[in-house]
C-alpha cells in the first residue's frame, strides 16, 4: 500500500508539473512541422519572389520545411483574412504588403482589422518603383514630364496594376505633389500593364525596379527617376523624384506577420531567424540585384512600418478618390 500511495503521488506531481514542461518544450521545438506563408499574390511576382527566397533561408535556419501557399484575390483581403482566422501558433503566417496598408482607407468595409489582428514579426525588404515612360515621348526628365502633362492635360495615359496598387498610388502621390492630371488606366496585375507600356500604348508608368529594370537598360523604356530616398545600385544614373519634389517617397515592401495571439517567443524565434538570414553576406548579394534595400528590426519596427504607411497612404487614397475595381 505504501508503494501504491508514494507512487500515485508521484504521478500527481507529474501532472501538475506537465503544463509548464510541455509548454517550455513547444517554444523550444517550434517548429516541430512545416510553416505556411501565405501571400496574396499570384505566382512570378517581386511578392513570390521574395516569399520564395525568404521560404527557402528559414527552412535551412529552422529546419523544417516553409510552404509557400499563393491565395491571389480581393486586392490581398482574401489572403490577410485566412491568415488572421488561422489559429495563433505560429504555423501560419502572412507576406505583408503595401496593400495591406492601403487596404485600410480603399475599402469601405472591411471583415477585419489589420492592425489590431496582426502580429507583427519582422521587415524583410523594400525597394523603389521607377518612374519610365515610353520613348516615343519627347520626355527624358521629371520637370520635363510634369510640364508635357501640364501643357496636355489628360492626355498622358498612366497604367498600374490595379486600383490601390503601389505602382497606382505612386502615380497619385506623384499627382498630388504636382497638381498634374494624368490619366489612370489600372490592369489586373502589373505584367499586362508593362506589356502595353513596352508597345507605347500606355505612356508613363511607376513601375517596380525588378520587373523594369532590364527594359529600362536596354532603351525599350525611359527611366527618369526613381521614388526611394537614395539612388539606386542597379539603375545608378537615375535620380531621385525627390531630388524635384522634396518629401516624395513610395516604394514596395515586404515583411512577416502572424496572427494576433501568437506566443511572443514564437515571433521571437521568428524575427531571430529574419535578421540572421538578412545580415548573411549572400542574401545581401541576392536581394541587391533586385535593387532591395534590407529592413532588419524588431517585431516593434515593422510595426511601426505598417502603421506610417497606413496613415501615409490613406492621405493619397482619399486625394485621388480611389475605388476598387
Amino acid at each position: 500500500m505504501k508503494y501504491q500511495r508514494r507512487q500515485f503521488l508521484q504521478l500527481v506531481a507529474g501532472a501538475a508539473a506537465l503544463p509548464a514542461t510541455s509548454s517550455i518544450a513547444s517554444a523550444q521545438a517550434y517548429p516541430s512541422r512545416p510553416v505556411r506563408i501565405v501571400i496574396g499574390y499570384t505566382p512570378g511576382g517581386s511578392a513570390d519572389l521574395t516569399s520564395r527566397l525568404m521560404g527557402q533561408w528559414l527552412s535551412e535556419k529552422l529546419g523544417q520545411s516553409l510552404v509557400i501557399e499563393n491565395r491571389p484575390g480581393g486586392g490581398t483581403n482574401i489572403a490577410t483574412e485566412q491568415v488572421l482566422r488561422a489559429t495563433p501558433d505560429g504555423y501560419t503566417l502572412l507576406l505583408v504588403a503595401p496593400a495591406n496598408a492601403i487596404n485600410a482607407t480603399l475599402y469601405d468595409k472591411l471583415p477585419f482589422d489589420f492592425m489590431k489582428e496582426m502580429e507583427p514579426i519582422a521587415g524583410i525588404i523594400r525597394f523603389p518603383n521607377v518612374v519610365v515612360v515610353h520613348p516615343s515621348l519627347p520626355i527624358k526628365s521629371i520637370p520635363e514630364l510634369i510640364a508635357y502633362a501640364k501643357a496636355n492635360p489628360g492626355k498622358l495615359n498612366m497604367a498600374s496594376s490595379g486600383n490601390g496598387s503601389t505602382i497606382h498610388m505612386s502615380g497619385e502621390l506623384f499627382k498630388m505633389l504636382t497638381g498634374i492630371n494624368m490619366q489612370h488606366v489600372p490592369y489586373r496585375g502589373g505584367a499586362p500593364a508593362l506589356t502595353d507600356m513596352l508597345s507605347g500604348q500606355m505612356h508613363v508608368m511607376f513601375d517596380n525596379l525588378p520587373t523594369c529594370a532590364e527594359h529600362v537598360k536596354s532603351g525599350k523604356l525611359r527611366g527618369l527617376a526613381v521614388t526611394s530616398t537614395t539612388r539606386s545600385d542597379v539603375l545608378p544614373d537615375l535620380p531621385l523624384v525627390a531630388d524635384y519634389l522634396p518629401g516624395y517617397e513610395a516604394s514596395a515592401w515586404y515583411g512577416l506577420a502572424a496572427p494576433k495571439g501568437t506566443p511572443p517567443e514564437i515571433v521571437g524565434t521568428l524575427n531571430k531567424a529574419v535578421n540572421e538570414i538578412l545580415a548573411d553576406p549572400k542574401v545581401k548579394a541576392r536581394f541587391a540585384e533586385i535593387g532591395a534595400i534590407l529592413l532588419p528590426g524588431s517585431p516593434a519596427d515593422f510595426g511601426k512600418l505598417v502603421a506610417d504607411e497606413t496613415e501615409k497612404w490613406g492621405k493619397v487614397v482619399k486625394f485621388a478618390g480611389a475605388k476598387v475595381d
